[in-house]
């Protein structure tokens, strides 16, 4: 799929991967693979631009996965988050979708919006929210049109 098509139709929470459609090179060329790497990944889409803002670089409309989180003893110290314009001529693909039922938490409300945490219920996500400082927070459920949407485009797990 193009970024463009994970832009319009792939459901915030959804597990994305991207490829630049090269073979992974053997484990013993660390440098060859840490490059292989940064355009072969997933990571869980979190936000969706458009480009109407004025405050957006140059107006295009891009999305947003995280890839990574690193830290140590339960404390994350550095995210890795992946922005993607719909320009990008990297291959993507929906690896997962959010349940029908999943609630996902928002930093805030709005079209500046980020997932910060995907719940199996909505017991969950207010438990999860108890627990973390967002005082902004918005709940969304995942529902069954979203899905639905998926399986009727085409967008099976792959």
């Amino acid at each position: 799929m193009s970024a463009h098509t994970i832009f319009e139709h792939a459901p915030i929470g959804s597990i994305v991967a991207w490829s630049d459609g090269t073979p992974r090179p053997p484990e013993r060329h660390s440098r060859k693979l840490d490059a292989w790497k940064n355009n072969n990944s997933q990571g869980r889409l979190i936000r969706k631009q458009s480009g109407r803002g004025a405050d957006m670089l140059g107006g295009t409309a891009n999305f947003t996965l995280h890839e990574a989180d690193f830290g140590a003893g339960g404390v994350i110290a550095v995210r890795v988050h992946r922005t993607f314009s719909l320009g990008s001529s990297l291959r993507f693909a929906i690896i997962e979708s959010p349940p029908v039922g999943a609630v996902r938490v928002f930093d805030r409300p709005g079209d500046h919006a980020e997932l910060v945490h995907l719940a199996p219920h909505r017991a969950a996500a207010l438990h999860w929210l108890s627990q973390h400082s967002y005082p902004n927070a918005m709940l969304e459920d995942m529902t069954a049109d979203e899905a639905a949407a998926d399986a009727v485009e085409g967008r099976a797990v792959a």
